[in-house]
């Protein structure tokens, strides 16, 4: 994976990294930002950032975290928050964590008490939650807002009960096998693309 040393004559341009140039640039990294410095490409995300968070609850170290954060990497969420305790598993994440903004909230009243304020003018966004629970909405036919938190729990147990208070609504994915539930890790991804779906390509949900 990867390229090697850049051959010929240098690019201009502050957002090259020299090292990355003389000795090749093997991150997990799309084709526009080969041989950049890291700073430069999270300026560069930050500049076109989707307005939806990433709430994941971490109370047992969850394996499926990283894979959460790589996806929210993939569609340019504008944050990840973790919440419950600050250290993660972050091999899942494949190194996606460092281009992104991450914020620790110790229990999900702090999770909250963000949310109240911000958004567009800190008018407050709401937390949507993605579990297959009594009373969960589908998630096809529910019109995900523009700016708004989309919550996971953990590989097993899923949302807990406060964080499932905690938000206006709680949706689910539609299946139709004999499985009881669906990966932590591929429910947020089908999630996250529904949200790209509806806001990135105008798709609204039938």
């Amino acid at each position: 994976m990867g390229v090697g040393p850049w051959q010929g004559p240098w690019p201009p341009g502050d957002e090259y990294d020299p090292d990355l140039l003389r000795e090749g640039d093997r991150r997990n990294v799309v084709d526009r930002y080969r041989y950049w410095r890291m700073d430069a490409v999270v300026a560069d995300l930050d500049a076109r950032r989707h307005p939806f968070h990433v709430a994941i609850e971490n109370w047992a170290h969850d394996l499926n975290i990283g894979s959460v954060v790589r996806t929210a990497n993939a569609f340019n969420a504008a944050a990840f928050h973790v919440v419950g305790r600050r250290r993660w598993n972050r091999r899942g994440a494949m190194v996606t964590d460092r281009y992104q903004h991450e914020h620790h909230h110790p229990s999900v009243a702090d999770l909250l008490a963000w949310a109240g304020s911000a958004g567009t003018g800190g008018a407050g966004i709401p937390l949507v939650g993605i579990d297959n629970v009594p009373g969960s909405v589908p998630l096809e036919t529910y019109d995900l807002p523009r700016e708004c938190v989309l919550a996971f729990g953990q590989e097993g147990p899923g949302l807990t009960p406060q964080l499932q208070e905690a938000c206006d609504v709680v949706l689910h994915v539609e299946q139709f096998g004999s499985t009881r539930s669906i990966n932590a890790g591929a429910a947020a991804a089908i999630a996250m693309h529904a949200w790209v779906r509806r806001h990135v390509f105008g798709q609204r949900p039938h």
